[in-house]
């Protein structure tokens, strides 16, 4: 039976960046609120969480690169909000935010999680922010909690 190496979901002592887009905030506010209760239900210590607020989702790469090559963190969340619209915007944002967020993980080994709805529809959003569909941010945030700890052993 090969040994099995996963993350755990027990984060006392992890530390942790919340990065989140201020447009769409009726819906980004709650995936905030879904992001940290996940964190403190897991063991995060409120001293251990950092909420960081930008402009919006296209901002969040940048930010998440920064953070994530200070050291300082052992994963970050990111969260945002991407409506459709009718023009080509959307798409635009959407591909250069996924590509950031990725390539800022890759490039400083600590894991970003993503947690950015790209929606067709408010209510779309709202759903993934609370409503049936569950909360994003929560998820969000209970990958980057798995992934700080699978980093933690150093394999």
């Amino acid at each position: 039976m090969p040994r099995v190496i996963e993350g755990g979901l027990v984060a006392r002592g992890l530390r942790v960046a919340v990065i989140a887009g201020r447009f769409n905030d009726l819906v980004v506010s709650r995936l905030v609120e879904g992001a940290l209760d996940c964190l403190r239900r897991h063991g995060v210590a409120e001293k251990d969480i950092a909420l960081v607020r930008v402009p919006g989702s296209f901002e969040i790469p940048q930010v998440a690169r920064r953070i994530a090559a200070s050291g300082k963190y052992d994963a970050i969340v990111s969260l945002g909000c991407l409506i459709r619209g009718e023009t080509p915007h959307f798409d635009l944002i959407a591909q250069s935010v996924t590509s950031g967020i990725s390539r800022a993980a890759e490039d400083t080994g600590v894991p970003v999680s993503f947690g950015v709805l790209t929606t067709n529809t408010l209510e779309q959003a709202l759903e993934r922010a609370g409503g049936k569909a569950g909360n994003k941010g929560w998820d969000a945030a209970l990958a980057a909690i798995e992934l700080g700890t699978l980093r933690a052993q150093r394999i």
